[in-house]
């Protein structure tokens, strides 16, 4: 049986997106920890070689956000915070990672770091609130998925 993606194919940071990061997406559910490896490109600078400081913040969401939608599907981004460390270089293999931190339930804390070979370049923490999967489906563009995946299945 194939399950439906936890993720839009045109999500910027882990789906198809042209202008996007596509960071890879978890190999199984439940786990704590997440890392992936990926680089900023010329489309997403700001200042002369360096990233756009808010999709740093994305990446970090990005990172963080996965874990915990493959860690209690479906998941959304309650909270976030980022304190950003050094500048991050385009064009230069960074390392994201996520790991759980507390689970309470329906609210799932999760940190994040970025780092550029072994620096620290920003770190985050963000709440993530499980939601019933109607709420992705109250959007056209959600009811289209979920029929096109109904159909899929057979259903």
């Amino acid at each position: 049986m194939n399950i439906p993606p936890h993720h839009d194919p045109a999500c910027w940071g882990c789906g198809d997106n042209p202008t996007g990061i596509r960071l890879p997406t978890p190999d199984r559910e439940r786990l704590t920890q997440y890392e992936a490896t990926f680089s900023f490109r010329d489309e997403h600078q700001a200042g002369p070689g360096f990233a756009h400081g808010g999709l740093v913040a994305a990446a970090l969401d990005e990172a963080c956000g996965l874990l915990a939608t493959w860690y209690r599907f479906p998941s959304v981004t309650a909270r976030f915070a980022i304190r950003y460390r050094r500048p991050v270089h385009i064009n230069r293999p960074l390392a994201v990672s996520a790991r759980l931190r507390e689970d309470t339930g329906r609210r799932i804390e999760i940190g994040g770091e970025l780092r550029d070979d072994t620096e620290l370049l920003a770190t985050a923490s963000g709440s993530f609130v499980h939601v019933s999967l109607e709420h992705f489906l109250a959007t056209p563009e959600g009811r289209a998925a979920g029929e096109a995946w109904a159909e899929r299945l057979g259903r």
